[in-house]
């Protein structure tokens, strides 16, 4: 059982990411490192700390639940895809890492899944 994020365009052949539960709420910690805050103090996420007190276009995918609530918009992949983007292309220095790499590839694979929903104009589907 896991989780598959795909474009809302009726097509089964379109590109999509899929994680675990447990590999999505990492790739999550890892993106909300990436933004400089820890996932696990924000609300909904074992803390108390509230969204509103943190900035970052990442908050729809952040604070999502796993496989319910509302579809993200096109125009809310679109605000999100440039610092996604910015994140895959930081340099690093232990690029040899596999976990780290899984992180960089689930998240190309994301930005490509975001760009059709974006030509598209359809949702991005959590399933």
């Amino acid at each position: 059982m896991g989780l598959v994020l795909f474009p809302g365009d009726g097509d089964v052949t379109s590109p999509d990411v899929s994680w675990s539960y447990s590999g999505f709420n990492m790739f999550r910690q890892w993106l909300a490192q990436a933004e400089g805050f820890t996932l696990a103090e924000m609300y909904g996420f074992g803390g108390d700390r509230l969204w509103s007190s943190v900035s970052t276009t990442l908050a729809p995918l952040l604070d999502h639940p796993d496989d319910d609530g509302p579809d993200l918009t096109p125009a809310e992949c679109a605000a999100m895809l440039p610092r996604l983007e910015a994140i895959i292309d930081q340099p690093r220095r232990d690029g040899g890492d596999p976990v780290l790499q899984r992180r960089i590839d689930d998240a190309r694979q994301l930005v490509a899944v975001m760009r059709l929903c974006l030509d598209k104009d359809v949702e991005l589907i959590f399933g």
